[in-house]
């Protein structure tokens, strides 16, 4: 959406009654139909002059997203000239509508969204449109009939993921001398409808498909959580342990993996039985990998609070943003890991 003169003034209108309504809303507590939560406010009274910038989260689900709220909440500063309001939306679609309601009646300059979900954004976000306050999508991609709905987005490029790991398998695989082997292959699959789990899938379908000795034996839902994916794949090694990789669509779940892999006594990791593939190489899974038990961890960048506000000047200066902006993104195995670096991450 290019700012106009109409938008422009709703801003400005915008402003006075940030300086005047937001420091009520960082106290505020609404109510929605799944429960409680409170509006959070870097400060605790609104400043005259301040971009004010309100972020809906999906939730604190795993380490990256973690990452990436921590990397909102030190970009937006009020030394930065923002007044930063933040929102965890605990995994539910209903909550961030309610949310971004909220934002839209208090009159913020920007929203940022990480949609839980790709689908069901078009009526609220056509409030905001309606409000003249541009809406930046990071993360999670959102399907919307009118892409004039949002501003920009912000992410990875989460299929390109999928398909770097399994490049990376295919030459593991020959590495090995496995080429030819029959490979199964289960499948811990993130949350449904999230554009990182079905990008991070048609990858790994790909990757199948074009192998007519790979074989997706399961796909059991981890939820993008260490208990969840525990729990699924250990009943799932009631029924077969004839396994030969384990794709997990992130840290948190190849953790998840690998204690149920542990309680049923089977190797896994570098020159072991069971290959474990990862995704988004925090800290914690980076740890795990450079000691062996991953063999593979795909880089997801949490760091967008950079990038979304470079979006955010340029429409303070009258620009227009580019639609799409991908973040740098790697991959690691153990080999190429060291303490250092991983302290160097800062996620």
């Amino acid at each position: 959406m290019i700012p106009t003169e109409s938008t422009n003034k709703n801003r400005i209108k915008n402003r006075i009654r940030t300086a005047a309504g937001l420091a009520i809303l960082s106290i505020s507590v609404f109510l929605s139909g799944c429960g409680s939560s409170t509006m959070v406010q870097t400060e605790t009274e609104a400043s005259d002059g301040l971009i004010s910038v309100a972020f809906s989260e999906v939730g604190a689900e795993s380490d990256w997203r973690v990452a990436n709220s921590e990397s909102m909440r030190t970009t937006f500063t009020t030394e930065n000239g923002y007044e930063f309001y933040f929102e965890d939306a605990k995994g539910k679609q209903e909550n961030q509508i309610t949310t971004l309601r909220n934002y839209i009646l208090q009159g913020v300059d920007y929203i940022v969204l990480d949609p839980v979900i790709e689908t069901g954004w078009d009526e609220v976000l056509e409030e905001a449109k309606d409000a003249g306050i541009p809406v930046i999508v990071v993360d999670r991609m959102i399907d919307v009939e009118d892409e004039d709905l949002y501003t920009a987005w912000v992410g990875s490029d989460f299929q390109k993921e999928g398909e770097t790991a399994m490049e990376w398998l295919e030459d593991y695989l020959e590495e090995q001398g496995r080429a030819d082997d029959e490979i199964k292959i289960l499948h811990v699959v993130g949350t449904l409808g999230a554009t990182s789990q079905i990008g991070r899938t048609a990858g790994l379908e790909d990757g199948v498909a074009a192998h007519e000795n790979w074989e997706i034996i399961a796909q059991v839902q981890g939820e993008y959580t260490q208990a969840k994916t525990y729990e699924v794949v250990s009943e799932l090694l009631k029924e077969t342990q004839d396994i030969d990789v384990i794709y997990c669509e992130n840290d948190n779940s190849a953790l998840g993996a690998i204690q149920a892999l542990d309680e049923a006594g089977i190797s896994y990791g570098a020159d072991k039985d069971v290959i474990i593939i990862s995704f988004d190489a925090t800290a914690v899974g980076l740890e795990a990998c450079m000691e062996g038990s991953i063999n593979l961890d795909v880089e997801c960048n949490p760091l967008h609070g950079p990038l979304v506000e470079e979006i955010i000047l340029q429409l303070e200066a009258g620009e227009t943003p580019e639609k799409l902006a991908y973040v740098e993104e790697t991959y690691f195995t153990p080999d190429m890991l060291t303490e250092e670096l991983i302290e160097s991450r800062g996620y």
